[in-house]
């Protein structure tokens, strides 16, 4: 098969269908998490020395976990014949290089994944966390960075891409690129610490919104780690707000940014808002299973269309790399 660089529409189709799959991955793992049902089996890769363990299509938990592991295992396989496809035909480097990557990530949470299970009684001194259940947070971490992969591969192979600039007139501005990475780096530091707080059962160590206390206080009265992270994730969610909205702002004063584009840009937004309102409702909701994995779902939503405008927006270093 002779590489090329021109559009392919079967592998770009195939790249969106991945693209699209890693959202049921994300959502599924978010509402295992959300109902503790992480140790639905002891064991793994099998569920119950199964892959069709008796009872998990009526058990709520065990179906969480075993579809969790179902998709993660179809990701995987579409991530290898993704990586294949694009070092058979693809004629650009950097989504050959991209390809590659994302297999050895999603490699990687799949072991993390079964490390977690079966080091869940491993404890280690000093921390509240086993082994198994800290390996949750490089996990969920590790999912986001997934994500921007192979909306990165996506994007790539697009038509857009290929034949209209990706949607862009021409270089877009310093600054409005300055603003998006900066904007980008922060949605990932609240991805994280929101991971962090999530596993280390935070989410209700400050049991009151839009305040801090039952007197509408600003600062909680008392200050712990799940304290901490929680108080940081507020924060940073009105830091990110402002962040993202000067890089909106950004992208529809730069000639050279499409009307889509600016559109994407306002979805963006939206996105934040519903992100935000979403955080209330968990509050509110005590911590509602469903909600919550809303919460996941809409942040990964959110990282995936900033990333594709920030990705985007740098298309001129993309094109001036090597193509062998």
């Amino acid at each position: 098969m002779k590489r090329t660089s021109t559009y392919q529409p079967g592998l770009a189709w195939f790249a969106a269908l991945g693209s699209a799959w890693v959202f049921v991955l994300v959502t599924l793992g978010a509402f295992t998490t959300s109902i503790g049902a992480g140790m639905a089996f002891p064991d793994w890769p099998l569920s119950n020395g199964s892959v069709n363990p008796e009872g998990w299509l009526t058990d709520v938990a065990m179906f969480a976990e075993h579809s969790h592991r179902l998709s993660g295992a179809t990701m995987g396989l579409i991530t290898l014949a993704l990586a294949v496809w694009l070092w058979r035909a693809e004629a650009r480097a950097w989504l050959r290089k991209l390809g590659w990557w994302a297999l050895a990530i999603v490699i990687v949470q799949g072991l993390i994944g079964g490390k977690r299970v079966l080091f869940d009684s491993l404890v280690v001194p000093g921390f509240d966390m086993t082994f198994g259940q800290m390996l949750r947070i490089p996990h969920g971490v590790l999912a986001q960075v997934f994500v921007c992969l192979l909306f990165a591969i996506a994007a790539g192979l697009s038509r857009t891409w290929v034949e209209r600039n990706g949607g862009l007139r021409g270089a877009s501005a310093a600054a409005t690129r300055r603003l998006g990475f900066w904007g980008l780096f922060l949605l990932l530091t609240q991805l994280w610490v929101a991971a962090a707080m999530r596993h280390n059962h935070a989410g209700m160590a400050i049991p009151y919104f839009p305040f801090s206390t039952a007197g509408h206080g600003l600062l909680p009265p008392a200050w712990d780690y799940r304290v901490v992270l929680q108080f940081a994730h507020r924060v940073l969610a009105v830091v990110l707000a402002v962040a993202l909205a000067a890089f909106v702002r950004a992208l529809w004063r730069d000639a050279a940014v499409s009307a889509a584009l600016r559109g994407l840009g306002v979805a963006l937004l939206g996105l934040v808002a519903l992100q935000i309102a979403l955080g209330a409702q968990i509050i509110w909701s005590g911590r509602n299973a469903y909600v919550t994995t809303g919460h996941v779902l809409v942040g990964a939503l959110t990282l995936a269309t900033a990333f594709l405008l920030v990705f985007i927006t740098h298309r001129p270093a993309l094109d001036s790399a090597p193509r062998a």
